[in-house]
């Protein structure tokens, strides 16, 4: 009975350790994806003029080509992916491109002046920064729990383009290949 009892628990062990293994080299899935639409929410704002305000800029968006990031925590590679999404704004006033990032957390009064000591630390001048209550995001938008980062790049409200990164996948090439990517929703004339 002790051989059956040991080959049970080994058995179940090796099973955790392989479905454990399977799930984190398969794709993350979080977002609306291509072709689907980017329903309306309120985040409270904590840069920008709306500061202190509970806005929604997809409301605001309406056809034009926009970029939401949803992220959890303020990184250095999401610093470094959001001051991109700033030159664009800057750079491309004439398509009237929109770029916002949401960050997920029931902890708003603590986050908030993280938050603004990031943006400065990265100099985000065009690029609002928001924090929606809820870890897993907007009602509707089916954000992944395992994703760190979602962006979406959207035009006429309908998403273009998903990229979804769990924590410590967000780096240079990955900040390269969002960025590729804006063509799509916007054309490069500046």
């Amino acid at each position: 009975m002790n051989r059956l009892f040991l080959a049970i628990i080994l058995h179940s062990l090796c099973s955790l350790c392989l479905c454990g293994k399977s799930s984190s080299e398969e794709p993350c899935t979080s977002g609306p994806q291509a072709g689907q639409r980017c329903g309306p929410y309120a985040a409270l704002i904590s840069t920008g003029p709306q500061r202190g305000q509970s806005f929604c800029y997809i409301c605001q968006t309406g056809d034009k080509p926009a970029v939401v990031v949803f992220a959890h925590t303020p990184t250095d590679p999401l610093g470094k992916l959001v001051v991109q999404f700033d030159k664009a704004v800057t750079d491309r006033k004439r398509a009237d491109l929109c770029a916002w990032v949401t960050f997920l957390s029931d902890q708003q009064l603590e986050l908030d002046p993280k938050i603004v000591k990031w943006s400065e630390r990265f100099a985000i001048r065009g690029v609002p920064l928001g924090i929606f209550e809820d870890p897993l995001g907007p009602p509707g938008y089916r954000l992944s729990k395992d994703a760190d980062v979602t962006v979406l790049m959207f035009v006429k409200q309908k998403v273009v383009a998903n990229f979804v990164f769990r924590t410590g996948e967000l780096n240079d090439d990955k900040i390269k290949e969002v960025m590729t990517a804006l063509p799509r929703i916007v054309s490069e004339k500046k």
